[in-house]
C-alpha cells in the first residue's frame, strides 16, 4: 500500500494526528514507515528500550503482559487508528516498554523514530496535546477500570465487563449480532481467572441465550441484551 493510497482514508482516523491540517499530516505521513506483519506476530516487547512511536493503520493488535511466572496477562486492545507502545519516545530521556503488543489479526503500522516525532511536535504543537488525551483518556482510564474491576467485581461480572468493553472496540456486525473474534482463554487471560471458569460461564450464558458461540467465535445479539440477561 502506498502513501497515497492510505493518506485520504485510513489516516484520517489517526488519533496522534487529529486537528492537524491535510497538509501537515501528509508531511508527517510521507516520514512515516510502513511495516505488514501476520497475526500472532509480537512487536514490541517488554523491557526492551523505547525508539519508534508506532500507529496501527490497519489490523487488530493488543499489550500483553508477560508476569515472572510465565503467566500472559491480556490488557488493552489496539484498533486501526491507535498510537501504541512508544509515546515516551516523545520524550528524550529513555524509557523501556512496560508491556509487550503484538498482532491479532494481519496488520499495518507506521512508525517514526523519537527525533523524527519530537521535531514534528515541536512544529506542530498539537502532537503533544493529543499525546496526553491518548496518555490520560484511554491508557489511564483503561487500567483504572480494570484495576477497580478486580478489586471489586466477581469473576462473572468481570467476564461480562470484558464482553461488553470489546463489543464496540473490535465487534463486527453479522447476520447472528456482534461478533466478536476472541477465545476462552483469551478472555480467562483479560479478567484474571481461569480457562475452566470462563469457560463454564460462556457455556451457561449460551445455554440461556445470552449470546451464541460458534467457530471458535462469539456472538452478542445486542450489548444491552447481553447486559441485561447476565445481571
Amino acid at each position: 500500500m502506498s502513501h497515497l493510497q492510505f493518506r485520504s482514508a485510513d489516516a484520517q482516523n489517526i488519533e496522534l494526528l487529529r486537528g492537524l491540517r491535510p497538509q501537515d499530516v501528509d508531511l508527517i505521513l510521507k516520514s512515516a514507515r510502513q511495516r505488514r506483519y501476520s497475526a500472532r506476530t509480537v512487536i514490541t516487547h517488554q523491557g526492551e528500550p523505547i525508539s519508534d512511536i508506532r500507529t496501527l493503520l490497519q489490523g487488530r493488535a493488543r499489550y500483553f503482559y508477560q508476569t515472572p511466572t510465565g503467566k500472559k496477562l491480556i490488557l488493552n486492545w489496539i484498533t486501526p487508528g491507535q498510537t501504541f507502545a512508544g509515546l515516551a519516545a516523545l520524550s528524550a530521556a529513555p524509557h523501556t516498554y512496560p508491556a509487550s503488543t503484538e498482532t491479532v489479526r494481519d496488520s499495518i503500522v507506521l512508525s517514526w523514530d523519537g527525533p523524527t516525532m519530537r521535531a514534528f511536535a515541536h512544529q506542530f504543537p498539537l502532537i503533544m496535546e493529543n499525546a496526553v488525551v491518548v496518555a490520560t483518556d484511554r491508557h489511564i482510564a483503561w487500567h483504572l477500570a480494570a484495576h477497580v474491576a478486580l478489586c471489586s467485581k466477581t469473576a462473572r461480572e468481570r467476564v461480562a465487563h470484558v464482553l461488553l468493553a470489546l463489543a464496540p472496540l473490535i465487534g463486527q456486525k453479522s447476520p447472528d449480532g456482534i461478533e466478536l473474534d476472541v477465545t476462552n482463554q483469551e478472555l480467562a487471560d483479560s479478567t484474571n481467572i481461569s480457562p475452566y471458569t470462563t469457560s463454564r460461564l460462556i457455556n451457561e450464558w449460551q445455554r440461556t441465550g445470552a449470546l451464541r458461540k460458534r467457530r471458535g467465535k462469539i456472538f452478542l445479539g445486542s450489548p444491552e441484551r447481553f447486559s441485561l440477561r447476565v445481571a
